[in-house]
């Protein structure tokens, strides 16, 4: 593949929190490179997808979601996020259309307003939003931001995505891949692992167990056999929070591990060894060890 032929670049995906930043990534790769959960705030760290089109690589960041930090977790996360739209060819603005949030929303307009990068403004979850009320809503957020383009999307059912993905590929810059051809994602697999037990754990447990859990990843070994053993550890603050993910007679922890095993043999194709236990470390958001394996910087 000739080089002046290759066009790639790299498309920042912002938003607030649960706008369906990660559903429309995995979207736009074909496959799942980010994990996604009901609850808010479930990317952590900025992780790149990368999708093709033709000759065209299109690297997308898929950043936390921006909010109000609090904590140094918070921080860090939202460093991250527009960390990841720094130098971008492109920036996409996700909002979700139907829970608006505005007050997390306009902080992201204003400052978006003044970047100078071409900035898409995508209008999610269409699918279950009335036109009249999009229409409206897009012109009153292409006057705050002046956006260059308004894309209409659900990135759940696909809708507006091959639309979507193409203007990407136009915008991209002539230039050699960044990635192999067969690259989806810069995730080692073995930190990919262990997003796939978080949003387990999200998923399972729901509004039972608090936004303060992590995944530490301890072991990733393949095995003479062509399977591959992974040990993890989920992290909780609280003795109260070690009870809920254990459940009766171990159950619950017992069907979070079966879950993750069944979708990382999936995604890996090869069997999976997964061992799981919990450990209860009450300021695990102070260590600093976390932020590296999540790929954040240690913000004061």
């Amino acid at each position: 593949m000739a080089e002046e032929q290759t066009h790639c670049g790299v498309v920042a995906v912002i938003g607030a929190p649960n706008a369906g930043k990660s559903t429309l990534v995995n979207a736009l790769v074909g496959q799942k490179v980010a994990i996604t959960s009901p609850k808010a705030q479930t990317t952590r760290a900025r992780l790149l997808g990368v999708a093709l089109l033709n000759e065209t690589q299109i690297v997308l960041a898929d950043t936390p979601g921006i909010f109000a930090p609090r904590r140094r977790l918070d921080r860090a996360m939202v460093s991250a996020a527009w960390e990841g739209a720094e130098a971008a060819d492109a920036i996409l603005l996700v909002v979700d259309s139907v829970k608006l949030r505005r007050h997390e929303l306009e902080p992201l307009l204003e400052t978006l307003a003044n970047r100078k990068e071409r900035k898409l403004l995508v209008l999610n979850k269409v699918d279950i939003s009335k036109k009249d009320a999009l229409l409206l809503l897009a012109q009153d957020l292409n006057e705050k931001a002046d956006f260059d383009e308004v894309f209409f999307v659900s990135a759940m059912t696909g809708d507006g995505v091959p639309e979507l993905k193409a203007r990407l590929g136009e915008m991209m810059p002539v230039g050699p891949w960044l990635y192999p051809e067969d690259q989806v994602s810069d995730a080692s697999e073995r930190l990919l692992a262990a997003e796939i037990t978080r949003e387990q754990l999200y998923r399972q447990l729901r509004e039972e167990l608090p936004y303060d859990s992590a995944v530490r990843p301890e072991a990733y070994r393949q095995n003479d056999d062509g399977s591959v053993e992974i040990r993890q550890q989920i992290v909780v603050g609280r003795d109260t929070q070690k009870a809920i993910v254990l459940g009766k007679g171990g159950s619950r922890i017992k069907a979070i591990g079966e879950a993750a095993r069944q979708e990382l043999s999936e995604l890996l194709g090869q069997k999976v060894h997964l061992f799981l236990h919990v450990k209860v470390e009450e300021n695990w958001a102070e260590n600093r060890e976390f932020y590296e394996v999540l790929g954040l910087d240690w913000v004061k």
